[in-house]
């Protein structure tokens, strides 16, 4: 008989990723008197949860290659739907960021274009990895295409959470160097994941090449 646990795949694996990011921000703003310091603790919430999520989207396929059991595999299986959690947590985080906005005029302001401009970035490659994840749209595109833009997408959406985290180390808090280096580590496995990967396929291939026949020598 199927554990509960296993029936938690595809659609019902998101329903529940996105009621727990519901969940989380909705606890934070019930437990906080001031509506925009709630709002900013939402923020810092559902950045961790989108990190969190990206993370397990973002080292998947490398975590099955080079640790191959169940859980891995149940990544790589479900990763189209935890990369909708992310995306889906994320939009919860812009909703928290335009309503701490609306909380505190003096927000907008104080950023400039250029502070706003990785931000506006990564939404738009969350909004073209979101769409093309659905079959509709991605059966327009060459597998080619649609491999080189889920893997430009994975590499800018890491990037930009590693320069805010940085950036963030020396004004803030040192603290952010924790997560700065668990990305770092991701990173780390994705390289090492697509190396191995790499060298399966090539010994896969060597193993597929017939044997050469040579012809006999000549006759002097």
């Amino acid at each position: 008989m199927p554990s509960k646990t296993a029936s938690l795949t595809g659609w019902k694996l998101f329903a529940l990723l996105a009621a727990l990011v519901l969940a989380m921000s909705a606890l934070i703003l019930a437990l906080n008197a001031d509506p925009a310091e709630a709002m900013r603790s939402v923020i810092r919430a559902t950045a961790r949860s989108s990190f969190v999520l990206f993370l397990a989207a973002f080292v998947a396929s490398s975590l099955a290659t080079l640790v191959p059991n169940g859980f891995t595999r149940g990544l790589v299986r479900e990763r189209r739907y935890i990369g909708l959690s992310f995306a889906f947590s994320h939009l919860v985080h812009l909703g928290a960021i335009f309503s701490y906005g609306a909380l505190n005029p003096q927000f907008w302001p104080s950023r400039g274009g250029l502070t706003n401009l990785p931000g506006t970035i990564g939404y738009v490659v969350i909004a073209l990895l979101t769409v093309t994840s659905f079959h509709a749209v991605s059966k327009r595109l060459s597998a080619t295409a649609w491999k080189r833009l889920h893997t430009a997408g994975m590499w800018t959406i890491a990037l930009i959470f590693g320069l805010s985290f940085y950036k963030r180390i020396p004004t803030m808090s040192t603290l952010y160097a924790i997560p700065f280096a668990i990305l770092c580590a991701a990173v780390a496995v994705r390289w090492v994941g697509k190396w191995a990967q790499a060298s399966k396929r090539t010994q896969a291939q060597r193993r597929n090449v017939p044997q050469h026949t040579f012809p006999p020598a000549l006759e002097s």
